[in-house]
């Protein structure tokens, strides 16, 4: 498929998933608007590497995701700058763990104001130029703790609930102006934060990281094996494609079989 003459903006996407998703759209020729925190040298190196290796325009906007106005300001933004606004990927997200009578209020507040209400702010700024069109493709990705929970995660969990909740309400609305709407529910994926923490695992316990590897795994998946961001991009394209026209509104299941379980 092409998706030459679209334009993506997917937060969080300066690494992880959400750089694999950007990859994966730009290699089928939608221009791209980056977004998420990092070094800034390091970023405008990704961005032109990005550009010379794709063959597409590529931009950054560097929006806290946590803040509404900035996310209409970055969606204008893209809209200006690249001339419209096909698809949006709401995938930036943070995440912190405790007991619930724990659990920091701060941290609380943060993780729902990113992972959740980020996700509204994105699609409700983005909305309106893609029904003037009448074609847009949106993914929100929520994670299999949107479908299931684990312990020491209220926020996140809640979070992704919500998400995926979202995701529904808004494919219902729009489902007759050619916009769809889709939550991803990605498991275990190996990004360079995961294979950080299950180094220092292996170093703590004085294992061997592909043992490590094999009970973070265990513990959820009934596949032992890793997705990767490459996978998550890819099905991110399928959902822009004609063959995924009518798929929307759905929680989509790229997890090894957790929620299988």
């Amino acid at each position: 498929m092409s998706l030459k003459g679209k334009v993506a903006l997917v937060t969080g996407s300066t690494s992880g998933i959400g750089l694999g998703i950007a990859r994966a759209l730009g290699a089928e020729g939608a221009d791209l608007m980056l977004n998420g925190f990092g070094d800034a040298a390091m970023i405008e190196k990704l961005r032109t590497g990005l550009a010379k290796e794709l063959g597409v325009r590529v931009l950054y906007s560097g929006a806290d995701i946590s803040k509404s106005a900035e996310i209409a300001a970055m969606v204008a933004q893209t809209q200006e700058a690249l001339g419209s606004l096909d698809i949006l990927v709401n995938n930036a997200g943070i995440q912190f763990v405790a007991n619930v009578e724990d659990f920091p209020e701060d941290r609380w507040n943060s993780i729902i104001a990113v992972n959740l209400s980020g996700v509204f702010f994105g699609m409700k700024a983005a909305i309106p130029g893609m029904k003037a069109k009448g074609w847009g493709r949106i993914i929100n990705i929520a994670s299999a703790h949107g479908l299931v929970a684990s312990p020491q995660k209220v926020a996140y969990v809640a979070a992704k609930h919500g998400v995926v909740g979202m995701t529904k309400v808004a494919a219902i609305e729009l489902a007759n102006h050619g916009i769809t709407v889709n939550a991803i529910c990605p498991g275990w994926v190996l990004t360079p934060l995961v294979q950080k923490q299950v180094e220092d695992k292996a170093k703590a316990q004085g294992t061997d990281v592909e043992i490590e590897k094999h009970n973070f795994l265990a513990d959820k998946q009934a596949l032992l094996e890793f997705s990767t961001p490459e996978q998550i991009g890819a099905l991110s394209v399928f959902l822009c494609s004609d063959g995924a026209k009518t798929i929307t509104g759905a929680p989509l299941s790229i997890d090894g079989g957790w929620v299988a379980q």
